[in-house]
């Protein structure tokens, strides 16, 4: 192989891994911008500066405002979709629902910039949320709900409604993260430590199971 057919093929490598780490950054700049000031009040100019990358960069990956805003809307539901792969029949329900919450706080952890970010959009009607995602969220949660049900007609969990079940779970693991400020106050931090979200994951967990599957 010629010295210029390596240099096509090692550019050809790394042209996947640099795409994955120019949309990465962009993606986190904007995320923050868009959870401190909205769609309408975050200017591309703004993503591109607090990504370190020129405006024409960002409209290279990215060829509107419009569809920056979706990738942080998609990437959040995939991070909640993978969260909801602990409920599944073959596992017993304490173990599932255990593993669950706390995937639902560690997200909520590692990415509260996102959550809050999508907290915001939901107080500002869902604007952007679309038709082809809400549907998704709905499928996703009633499939969960059926492995709820399927455990309640088995005798292993205490009748409940499954959605209102999950409503319930989203608003307790979110709010470390879209009100971390004022769970770390009244905890008497300054901010909320790992050690904060693996004693709220054992206090829910406690509380949850043995409420809806008796004591193991």
């Amino acid at each position: 192989m010629t010295k210029t057919k390596k240099a096509d093929a090692a550019r050809e490598a790394t042209a996947p891994r640099i795409r994955a780490r120019n949309e990465e950054r962009i993606l986190r700049a904007a995320v923050g911008l868009f959870a401190d000031k909205s769609f309408h009040g975050t200017h591309v100019k703004e993503i591109a500066k607090v990504s370190g990358l020129p405006k024409t960069n960002v409209y290279y990956y990215f060829p509107t405002k419009e569809s920056i805003y979706a990738a942080v809307i998609e990437r959040l539901i995939e991070g909640w979709d993978r969260a909801f792969e602990h409920i599944v029949p073959e596992r017993e329900p304490r173990e599932a629902i255990t593993a669950y919450i706390r995937a639902k706080l560690e997200y909520s952890r590692r990415h509260a910039t996102e959550s809050r970010f999508f907290a915001n959009e939901i107080l500002r009607g869902a604007q952007f949320l679309d038709r082809r995602q809400r549907q998704h969220i709905r499928e996703v949660t009633d499939q969960r709900a059926h492995v709820v049900e399927e455990w309640i007609r088995r005798g292993q969990m205490a009748p409940v409604d499954p959605r209102h079940f999950f409503i319930m779970l989203w608003s307790a693991t979110q709010f470390y993260a879209d009100f971390g400020m004022l769970a770390a106050d009244v905890l008497g931090r300054r901010r909320l430590t790992r050690k904060d979200f693996d004693a709220a994951a054992e206090t829910m967990t406690g509380i949850v199971l043995d409420g809806c599957c008796g004591h193991p």
